[in-house]
């Protein structure tokens, strides 16, 4: 019997691990045995990070490289490597892990880009400028406010789906791990020959535009690896959540078919 490839799943910033579950279920019904691990210190419903969150030292003392460290275990421990799809922070952790060669293959959806791939686009530098608090707010957690949300990561949805999507998924986040993602922390080494990494992101995402991502894409020497490139129109940063998700899953699943990967 043909074994079941194990999809890992990534939460991004500011995102309960549960906007998984309508994935988890899709790939689980294409035979791929999916899972979405919390981050660590993010077990519990949305209601009870929000309360906890904000006080939890250790949770705002938290480094990207204990975040990868924590994914990089999980894929360790699968029978075989992995997949892992990741979405924004989700997706550089992606990147990493495959440039790591620690698994099968990597999707990164409306990827953080890795340290040395930057946009000067108003849409990304007014979405991450507070969040990530370059003045010294010290080790605290930062919680998006409803505005926030429909900017960043909820814009051109009606406004009754940006609360509803803002209350079923929004958590506060560590000002520290995002800052992390400026340093060597979230290096990449471009040069480097990797397994199969697909890149896909939406015209309309504001925090982590397409051509943000395109160039964070054209970096990768592409001589020796598979790398590749998949933009759908009219899609935000909140895409994976929002109706017409399947769009993507599909593709995800095509590529990985295409690619022999499962």
């Amino acid at each position: 019997m043909k074994k079941q490839q194990t999809i890992i799943f990534i939460t991004g910033a500011f995102v309960h691990n549960s906007i998984w579950e309508p994935w988890i279920n899709f790939f689980t019904e294409k035979g791929f045995n999916a899972i979405a691990p919390a981050w660590p210190h993010k077990q519990g419903t949305v209601a009870e990070l929000k309360q906890s969150l904000p006080d939890n030292k250790d949770f705002s003392s938290l480094h990207l490289s204990d975040l990868i460290a924590h994914y990089e275990k999980i894929a360790k421990e699968q029978p075989d490597k992995p997949i892992v799809v990741g979405h924004a922070m989700g997706g550089l952790i992606a990147q990493v892990l495959v440039n790591r060669n620690v698994v099968a293959a990597g999707v990164a959806l409306h990827s953080v880009p890795p340290k040395g791939v930057f946009s000067f686009e108003w849409s990304f530098l007014k979405s991450v400028w507070k969040p990530i608090g370059f003045l010294p707010f010290g080790k605290k957690v930062f919680m998006m406010e409803q505005n926030e949300w429909n900017y960043s990561f909820a814009n051109g949805i009606s406004a009754a789906e940006q609360k509803a999507t803002y209350e079923q998924y929004c958590i506060p986040e560590s000002r520290q791990i995002l800052r992390d993602a400026l340093t060597d922390m979230a290096k990449i080494d471009f040069i480097k020959q990797h397994p199969p990494l697909l890149f896909i992101t939406g015209t309309d995402d504001r925090i982590t535009p397409n051509s943000l991502n395109y160039e964070n894409y054209a970096r990768y020497l592409k001589d020796h690896s598979i790398t590749d490139y998949k933009e759908f129109g009219g899609r935000n940063h909140l895409s994976i959540a929002l109706p017409g998700w399947q769009q993507q899953a599909e593709y995800i699943i095509d590529w990985i078919e295409i690619h022999s990967l499962s």
